[in-house]
């Protein structure tokens, strides 16, 4: 996952995001998301704090077409952060992993046009 996926770094989090395929075992509809919250933020009271929050956040948030698997990596200032700001965050995170999706998947459709050899190559 964060060797072969994507991220998109936030204020108060980083995501971490990569395109599930069909072969893991499960239906590849939705996505399925995860939290890594270390003990560094705190004790289990307030972890468990940061991932109701965070939960609530990508409930709300509403559902997303893309089968894609999620890690969102909180950091020290999500405790002190409005929720309303944390809405907002991981919202933008899905709108940025849907928006990859869909230049992943249109790529086949737009080609870029290839570079001529004689591009970048010095004149004698």
């Amino acid at each position: 996952m964060y060797k072969q996926g994507r991220r998109h770094f936030a204020a108060h989090m980083t995501v971490f995001y990569v395109a599930r395929r069909d072969g893991d075992g499960e239906s590849a509809a939705g996505p399925r998301v995860g939290f890594t919250v270390g003990k560094v933020l705190g004790g289990a009271v307030v972890r468990n704090r940061i991932k109701r929050r965070l939960r609530e956040a990508v409930r709300l948030h509403g559902p997303v077409a893309a089968a894609v698997d999620v890690v969102i990596n909180p950091k020290k200032s999500m405790l002190t952060t409005p929720f309303e700001e944390l809405r907002n965050e991981v919202g933008r995170a899905f709108e940025v992993i849907d928006s990859q999706r869909q230049e992943v998947g249109g790529k086949a459709l737009v080609q870029k046009m290839p570079r001529s050899r004689t591009a970048g190559t010095k004149v004698k």
